[in-house]
Formats: structure tokens, sequence, C-alpha cells
């Protein structure tokens, strides 16, 4: 698939190599698996001109071997073969470094923890004696969020704060998709970019994946996602397992329930059959996989409802962790029909997400949520308000436009502005039909 977007980043980067030739830089990048770090650090600065350091489960010795073959592939001659260590190796770089400026980019930085969790110190001993004597620009990627804000964000790590930049990659936004859709496929739907949307959530790899086999349609990407060879069918096991480490069977569990609409945690214990606080904590502060939602412009917390917010998580738990016994069984045609039935109620709220992120991705407005009241006969899907003008929009949201009453909503609104107050009752909001034609 051709490249998109990034351009900004690209940029910075350039900019943070730039400044290392005059005073070393120690980059980290993050984001979520398949979202793109490596291609745009290639993008950035050629694949020639950088040394690339993948940290895979191997032995210290092996690794070494590897990471000198490509030292050496950069900066012929500078390191010796005979190098076995880490710390021996690292200290060659540094070495390089005194004499003339290089990049090195280190792939999967966290795993260093699982073969020698020693060259955190040996990197931070050599940073702090020489990074104002070399042109060293060290790029460090990680997926595995946990780990990589542990090693760098924990006061007792040997790297705490010794990053001078710290960047993060975001899936696509909405009118990245539209720009990447409108390349494919001239002339797309709105229920093209829905379903692009719902399967994908805007992650560069699972993109690409759908775009390559010239799916632009929800039938054509939905055989993508599930068919035989598919490589979406084990994909959440391979991003969550190592997160999630001996619980992952009770995370699965809690996302699971979560994105068949089971929402609310005493819900959710009743189908997990435990007590899951400290797991939902660690879901929405560690990984970042749930957010907790209150009414807007609640003055309490009690009506609390979660949310996966990552669609295609959403995805691949409501259908494909949901009938993983029909992988097994091969039965790909039955399961495709199973998801076609439920797609359009699913994707109804995967559409009240998209809005969500679009009018996020706007920048114009302050806050932003949905509303709901105690007994559940009154509910809105999208307030939004610019606490600086005071404007505000009250929004339904729904597939078919037909099926959205405005008049209606406004009996809702009513009934908001006065379970909430204050300057809700004299507002005067925008009331919206959002629907696939706005997307």
């Amino acid at each position: 698939m051709k490249f998109f977007d990034r351009e900004e980043k690209i940029e910075k980067l350039r900019a943070i190599r730039r400044k290392s030739v005059s005073e070393a830089q120690f980059t980290v990048i993050t984001g979520r698996r398949r979202v793109g770090k490596t291609e745009l650090v290639k993008r950035a600065y050629g694949a020639d001109e950088f040394a690339y350091l993948f940290v895979s489960r191997k032995s210290e010795a092996d690794l070494v071997a590897g990471f000198v073959e490509e030292m050496n592939r950069l900066c012929p001659d500078s390191v010796s073969p005979e190098i076995r260590s880490l710390e021996g190796f690292f200290r060659e770089v540094f070495k390089i470094a005194r004499s003339r400026p290089i990049t090195v980019f280190i792939d999967e930085f966290q795993e260093f923890r699982k073969i020698t969790p020693s060259v955190f110190s040996v990197l931070q001993g050599l940073w702090d004696r020489e990074h104002g004597s070399v042109k060293l620009n060290l790029v460090v990627c990680g997926s595995i969020n946990t780990l990589m804000h542990e090693i760098f964000m924990n006061r007792k790590e040997p790297l705490y704060g010794r990053q001078t930049a710290f960047i993060r990659v975001e899936p696509f936004s909405v009118e990245v998709l539209k720009e990447v859709l409108r390349f494919h496929k001239k002339g797309y739907k709105a229920e093209d970019l829905l379903a692009l949307w719902t399967f994908t959530g805007g992650v560069a790899k699972y993109v690409a994946l759908m775009m390559d086999a010239g799916a632009t349609d929800f039938k054509g990407m939905l055989k993508v996602a599930i068919d035989e060879d598919s490589f979406f069918l084990e994909e959440g096991k391979a991003l969550l397992g190592d997160e999630f480490g001996k619980d992952y069977s009770i995370y699965f569990s809690i996302l699971s329930a979560i994105s068949r609409g089971v929402t609310e945690r005493n819900e959710i214990e009743q189908v997990v059959g435990r007590q899951i606080g400290g797991y939902l904590t660690r879901l929405e502060d560690d990984y970042h996989l749930v957010s907790k939602r209150v009414p807007f412009g609640a003055k309490t917390t009690r009506q609390v409802r979660y949310q996966i917010d990552d669609p295609f998580y959403r995805f691949w738990f409501r259908f494909i962790f949901r009938y993983d016994y029909m992988v097994q069984m091969k039965s790909f045609e039955l399961m495709r029909k199973l998801i076609a039935r439920d797609y359009p109620a699913f994707s109804g709220i995967a559409l009240e997400l998209y809005f969500q992120k679009k009018m996020a991705e706007s920048g114009h407005w302050s806050r932003i949520g949905s509303w709901w009241d105690r007994k559940g006969e009154n509910e809105i899907d999208l307030v939004a308000e610019n606490e600086l003008d005071g404007g505000c929009v009250v929004c339904e949201v729904k597939r078919d436009r037909s099926r959205i009453d405005l008049n209606a909503l406004k009996a809702k609104f009513a009934a908001f502005a006065n379970a909430v107050g204050g300057r809700w009752k004299r507002a005067k909001p925008e009331f919206l039909a959002l629907s696939t034609e706005e997307m």
C-alpha cells in the first residue's frame, strides 16, 4: 500500500537527527503494534542510513552477532566480530559516535528485559558519561506499552528521564482513512468507510492488508478477516498475550463481555464469575484498552460504563474470540454469515465511536461525551461543548438517517438539561442527525 500521512512526525525525526550532530539525542517511540512505528523511522531516515537493531528473543551472543553485522554494514569494519556481550557492543557504538554522526534504531526495545535486563543500566552509564561528547541519534521503539512506560517513566528504573524526545504513533485519523479509501476506490460509499473503520480502527497494518487484497467494501473486508489463512484470526492473542501474561484469560473474558455490550462492572463480574476491579483499572490505566464512561455533565461517577476504545479490538473480541471454536473447526463461511447478521447493530456503535473521534480530531470541542439517565429511559449518543465560545451540539447517531427523530432528541435534551442543571438549562444547542451520510 502507498505510504500515507505521518509528515509531521517524519519531519520531527529528521530535525532530531540534525540536532544529534551537535548534541546526542535519545528518542523513544511508542504506539500499539501494527501502527507503523518501524515504517515511520524507515521513511524518516532511509533504510540505508541507520543501523536497524531488532531485539528478538535469542541468546545474548546470537543477538549481539546480528547487531555487530548490522553496525558493520553501516560503518564498515567498525565493530569486532569477536564481541559477544551487549555491554561490549554498546561501548563500541558510543566509541564510533565520538568521531562521526550515526543513527541507531533499536526495535522492540522492551525485549531486552527478557534477555539481559542489565543492558538498561549499561546504556544509562554510557549515556550519562558520554552524551555530551558523541554524535549519536539513538531511537528506541517498543509496542508493549506497559513495559516501555515502566522502563522510561518509573523513577526506580535506570533509564528514567534519559529520553530527549517521546513520540507516540497513533492509528490513522478519519480524514486519512478517507484519503486511503479514495486512492484505492474512487467513488467509494459511506458504508465502505464505515466497514474500514470497524474492521481496522485506522491501524496501518490492517488497512494495508485490506487495500493490498483489494478489499474496499464490507463483503471483501469480511472475507479477508475471516478465512483459513487470515492474519486477523490470531492477532488478538498475538498482540495481548505478552501484555497480559498469566492472567490473559481473565482479561480476555472481560474484553469479550464489554465487546458484546456488557458495560457495567456488576454485569461484567456476573459474566466473568469473579471480582474484576483491579483488572478493569489495569485495562484502563496501564493497557489503555478500555475507558471509563460517565454521563456527560454527571456530578458523580456512580453510573459508570466501560467501552473498548480500539475498533479493531472491539471487532476481534466480539466476533473472532467469541467464535474461536468455529475457527478451530474451519467453519469460516458460517462464521461470516453470523458476523454479517450482527454487523448492522455492531457497526452502529462503531459509527458513534467514529463521530467521537472525528469531533475530537477537529480540535473545536473541549468536551465530548454521551449521556444517559439513571433509569435508562433517556440516552443521548453525543454531546459536545466548546467552553471558550459557549457553543454546543447534541447528536443522535444511527446508520440510517431516516430513523433519526430530532423532536425526540430535543425531548431527551430537556431531560438532560434538567438533570445536569447549571448553564445547560439556558443552553441553545445545535441538534444534529449523524448517519453514514455525514461520515
